[in-house]
């Protein structure tokens, strides 16, 4: 059974020949790259080569095929031409992180360090604009930088909101096309794509980190409080998003048909670690009937399985994903309230499949002891894989500086599963 066949079958809810696995596909299910370049060196799959950095901003690193026969993955990514600083993934120069790391950046990543120690980052690239990231003195990852204007209610326009969510020019298609054909053709691979932006309210999306002179609500905390205060502003954003989203998907599968298994619909976050960040009514008013529209069409035109990335306690909300019509639900944070995996399984594992969940990366991959790595991996993996609708990852990206020996552990447990 070839990779793209085992993805397929799960999706079914069938129990393919052997785990499915993910690691690298989207934004979500990525390892950081120094985390990459220690795995690389163990299995001494290169000599001290630095590995590329394919999303600055989770400062995510390329798996490649040889680290990913080693683990055994059957996903991959089609890495994007432009990242989310706005500046395109070529021309890469060597770099390194505080701790050594050797890596490579794209031509417009920042690479000066500031006499504090930190160091931004800019949209486009260009450092006539405000930066718009900042990657702390022995950080691991880049924050957005918050560039809110002042408010004026009366000159509040939705379209400043949407300026980052435009059509795909023939470039755009062009490239993806060309990539996508080469995964298909080249590889066995279950095909993941994010291309499009249909994650309605994704507050990663919120700062304009990409744009160099953003407009209208881009404080976090402004906008969820918009949510209440400015509803029909924000139904209005959605509303426009979702229709340059349908357009987008609508030239997508002209261009591609079916080579794509899966499409990453939406990385809105619903869930905190205790609870949710807002109402279950206020998802059903702002956000369900949109993620409808955008799945019925996928469904009704495409092959494509539709997957929601979000984050926390989540339970409440996955009648309503599963009407809506996602697939398939990431990251299965396990470790928050409510989300006890046999329950999950148990109550939803019929109608939507789990794609994660597989040990929790707060907790027990950065900070336990191999052996137990080891032991909530097998548990989880024994709950979730029972007939099928599971695909292991983790539960989020791997972080940065996850020891060394606590990966090996949780490699070894894949393994077992994939014999």
């Amino acid at each position: 059974m070839t990779s793209r066949d085992r993805i397929k079958k799960t999706l079914s809810h069938k129990k393919p020949d052997k785990l499915p696995v993910d690691f690298g596909s989207t934004a979500d299910t990525g390892i950081h790259v120094s985390n990459v370049y220690h795995l690389r060196q163990y299995f001494q799959l290169d000599d001290k080569a630095p590995v590329k950095i394919i999303e600055p901003f989770s400062m995510l690193g390329e798996i490649k095929d040889d680290l990913k026969e080693v683990i055994g993955v059957d996903t991959c990514k089609m890495i994007e031409e432009t990242n989310f600083f706005g500046f395109k993934n070529e021309n890469y120069k060597e770099w390194k992180l505080w701790d050594g790391t050797p890596v490579l950046v794209p031509e417009k990543f920042n690479t000066e360090y500031n006499d504090d120690g930190s160091l931004y980052m800019y949209p486009q690239g260009d450092k006539s604009c405000r930066s718009s990231g900042k990657y702390p003195k022995k950080g691991w990852f880049i924050d957005a930088i918050i560039r809110q204007g002042e408010i004026i209610e009366d000159e509040l326009d939705p379209r400043d909101n949407l300026e980052e969510f435009t059509l795909f020019s023939e470039e755009d298609l062009k490239y993806i096309k060309n990539e996508i054909d080469k995964l298909y053709e080249n590889t066995d691979y279950s095909i993941v794509v994010q291309q499009v932006a249909s994650g309605i309210g994704d507050i990663a999306f919120v700062p304009g980190v990409g744009l160099k002179y953003p407009k209208g609500i881009r404080d976090e905390e402004e906008w969820y409080i918009s949510i209440y205060k400015r509803r029909d502003y924000v139904k209005r954003v959605f509303e426009g998003q979702i229709e340059v989203a349908i357009e987008n998907y609508k030239k997508l599968f002209k261009a591609v048909g079916n080579k794509i298994d899966v499409m990453l619909v939406s990385g809105t976050d619903f869930g905190a670690q205790d609870g949710s960040f807002i109402p279950v009514e206020v998802f059903r008013d702002l956000w369900k009937p949109l993620y409808k529209k955008v799945n019925d069409w996928i469904h009704e035109n495409t092959d494509w399985r539709s997957l929601i990335h979000s984050c926390g306690s989540v339970y409440n909300f996955i009648p309503d994903f599963i009407e809506a019509g996602f697939d398939i639900l990431n990251p299965v944070q396990i470790s928050a309230a409510k989300m006890d995996p046999e329950r999950l399984k148990k109550e939803f594992g019929k109608y939507i499949a789990f794609w994660g969940g597989g040990v929790d990366t707060q907790k027990t991959l950065p900070f336990g002891k191999p052996q137990e790595v080891k032991d909530e991996v097998r548990r989880l993996i024994d709950i979730f894989f029972e007939d099928g609708g599971y695909v292991f990852n983790t539960v989020h990206d791997v972080q940065g500086n996850v020891p060394l020996e606590n990966l090996l552990a949780m490699i070894e447990v894949i393994q077992e599963y994939r014999k």
